[in-house]
């Protein structure tokens, strides 16, 4: 926080305010297009491998996100079109675990 401050001669309310804007976070604001810039450099420069979006005001912030953001995104090739399987695990490739409960019913009816 001090180089921005120092970088960017903010005062100690101006910094204030840039970081309780953003809660401590990196802030970005913009176009679609400049938003999807910064995002895509972060990612490929391999500053980033995924990001949290909090929205500045609910639901229309996550809203405009979805609507004008990620469409851009798809549009780079940078986000999913569609999804692979129908549940979070299949889309994250995990395997299925083997159902625990199955194997001590399985026991007791063997032993």
């Amino acid at each position: 926080m001090f180089d921005l401050a120092r970088r960017e001669n903010l005062s100690i309310r101006d910094l204030y305010l840039r970081i309780a804007g953003a809660r401590g976070h990196q802030q970005i604001v913009g176009t679609p297009e400049s938003i999807t810039d910064q995002l895509q450099e972060w990612f490929e420069e391999e500053g980033a491998d995924g990001f949290n979006i909090m929205s500045p005001w609910l639901p229309g912030g996550l809203t405009e996100f979805a609507e004008l953001v990620v469409p851009e995104l798809q549009r780079r090739g940078l986000f999913r079109t569609e999804y692979e399987g129908t549940t979070l695990r299949e889309n994250l490739g995990l395997p299925r675990p083997g159902n625990r409960h199955a194997q001590v019913i399985r026991q007791r009816a063997a032993g």
